[in-house]
């Protein structure tokens, strides 16, 4: 393991502000690392200790905004060598029989002027957190308070408080903040696998009648499946042994794809649209899934979250250079979220519900678009800059 850097043990927090962030998740200690990093002194609580918040089987696809933001962090250094990256992204339309590759030369002038070495990297759920909790564990700047509730401490001041605890917060409950839900008539089954037929830097986005299909790389072989289907399959599907999970698994998939073994035990989770009516109330932002949920298409749900923190980050610099009240740092907060926030969703909603749909008067737009976007290059590089770094980047993606 690589020794954490000592820029946040070195750094003495600014006197004055301080910010409590709810809920130690990626975002929430993503979020309080920002926080110290702006010169605050933050309290991170979460009711799971550190083994259990390090404990969720899952990968994440990290695109562009992410790895910007941790450099800014002082942080990409540190978390890159657990990463895999991928360049090549192979978006493949099964109801049209038609696919489309996204490589390096697609990525757009300014994300090209970085020297990018891939168009993303997939990282494991427990291996990131146990690099933020360390990092956490070494700044002077931050108090652990995991395994427990937070004591309140009437003597103790608060110029902030991040409410990072996930879609059904109850911090937005307890401030009454209301939110618009709505189911997809699919679950999530995630599992990893040993495959054959893809590359270990290749990712694939399968577009399926019965929803998406994600095959993300981990590296020897070993792939991460974010398997979209009707619900009640998914529970089944979860229930199943290792040698009937695989044989489901390869009728589902291209023949091209070739499961060898599951390498751990499938979970299912539910998927919504989520966006609360308010991003920010009485002292109090909605940071991460607490405030907005997507659909996993494409990967967006991490990002998008890591984008908020992005935004929290800069204002809370500013505050603390005495360029913004922290008074008003939660309505600066909601007018730079909003329009990333709402393209976002709309955008995988989109996705989601035009290629998962059997209509055959979409059949032709589909084959139109995945024609365009094959012949014209600018179209993909457009493309290719929404998904990595955000529907709010597409100026960056235009041709200079």
């Amino acid at each position: 393991m690589v020794a954490a850097p000592s820029r946040f043990a070195r750094r003495v927090p600014a006197a004055g502000l301080v910010a409590r962030v709810l809920g130690a998740g990626p975002t929430g200690a993503l979020a309080a690392l920002a926080l110290v990093d702006a010169g605050w002194t933050v309290e991170l609580c979460d009711p799971l200790d550190a083994e259990a918040l390090c404990r969720r089987q899952r990968a994440y696809a990290f695109n562009q905004s992410s790895r910007e933001l941790l450099e800014r962090l002082d942080l990409w250094t540190w978390i890159e060598p657990q990463l895999v990256p991928f360049d090549e992204l192979q978006l493949w339309d099964l109801g049209v029989q038609q696919s489309l590759a996204f490589g390096l030369a697609d990525l757009n002038r300014h994300q090209a002027s970085k020297r990018m070495a891939a168009i993303g990297w997939i990282g494991r759920h427990d291996e990131l957190m146990t690099l933020l909790l360390r990092r956490l564990g070494s700044s002077a700047g931050v108090s652990l308070q995991l395994g427990s509730s937070p004591i309140p401490d009437p003597q103790r001041r608060l110029d902030l408080v991040i409410a990072a605890d996930g879609p059904d917060s109850p911090t937005r409950r307890r401030l009454g903040i209301g939110c618009w839900r709505r189911p997809y008539g699919q679950a999530c089954l995630t599992a990893t696998v040993a495959l054959r037929g893809a590359a270990d830097n290749q990712a694939w986005e399968l577009l399926r009648s019965e929803g998406p299909f994600a095959v993300l790389p981990l590296g020897a072989q070993r792939f991460q499946l974010v398997w979209s289907a009707p619900a009640a399959r998914c529970r089944q599907l979860e229930s199943l042994s290792a040698s009937a999970f695989l044989d489901r698994l390869a009728a589902a998939l291209p023949d091209r794809f070739q499961p060898d073994a599951l390498l751990d035990q499938p979970r299912t989770f539910a998927v919504e649209l989520l966006i609360a009516q308010r991003l920010h109330r009485q002292g109090t932002l909605l940071v991460g899934e607490s405030a907005h949920r997507c659909h996993p298409v494409g990967g967006q749900g991490l990002n998008l979250c890591w984008r908020d923190v992005a935004v929290l980050h800069r204002l809370a610099r500013r505050a603390s250079r005495g360029e913004l009240d922290p008074r008003r740092l939660g309505a600066a907060y909601g007018r730079r979220r909003w329009p990333d926030l709402l393209l976002t969703l709309l955008v995988t909603d989109l996705l989601v519900r035009i290629f998962s749909s059997r209509s055959p008067v979409l059949l032709p737009l589909r084959r139109l678009a995945l024609g365009l976007l094959g012949r014209f290059q600018p179209l993909r590089r457009l493309a290719l800059a929404v998904m990595t770094s955000g529907p709010c980047a597409i100026q960056a993606s235009r041709p200079e």
